[in-house]
């Protein structure tokens, strides 16, 4: 692997776990929240999950280089992109930030998904 390219893995590893511990953050956050709606309580489990969720594949793209790791975190991050829709559009399309934020979100799936691809297709 050429030195750029381990940069650049290395700086797409530190987005990942910088993002996912951001999700958890904001779902540990509603969740120690003093009454938090029953949907946005779930929202904040499901967020928090997929956090998690990212760093364990990360974890285990790191130490066996699995391809299926990819597959699995192409799966929890449509899955949380799609619970996010649906969260979206259960409050309501307010202004075009709702968009802006699905765009923004989808962004760092999948930039999430590349660090797990190009974290098992390492030499």
């Amino acid at each position: 692997m050429k030195k750029h390219d381990t940069l650049i893995m290395y700086g797409l590893i530190g987005l990942s776990v910088l993002t996912s511990f951001l999700f958890i953050s904001y779902g540990v956050n509603i969740i120690m929240s003093p009454m938090p709606a029953r949907w946005l309580l779930t929202f904040a489990y499901v967020t928090t999950a997929y956090g998690m969720a990212n760093i364990a594949v990360l974890s285990i793209a790191w130490s066996s280089r699995e391809r299926w790791a990819c597959e699995v975190n192409k799966l929890i991050a449509l899955c949380y992109l799609g619970v996010f829709l649906v969260n979206t559009v259960k409050t309501g399309f307010n202004s075009g930030l709702e968009v802006v934020g699905i765009l923004a979100l989808a962004l760092v799936l999948l930039a999430n998904w590349f660090t797990v691809k190009k974290v098992v297709s390492r030499n």
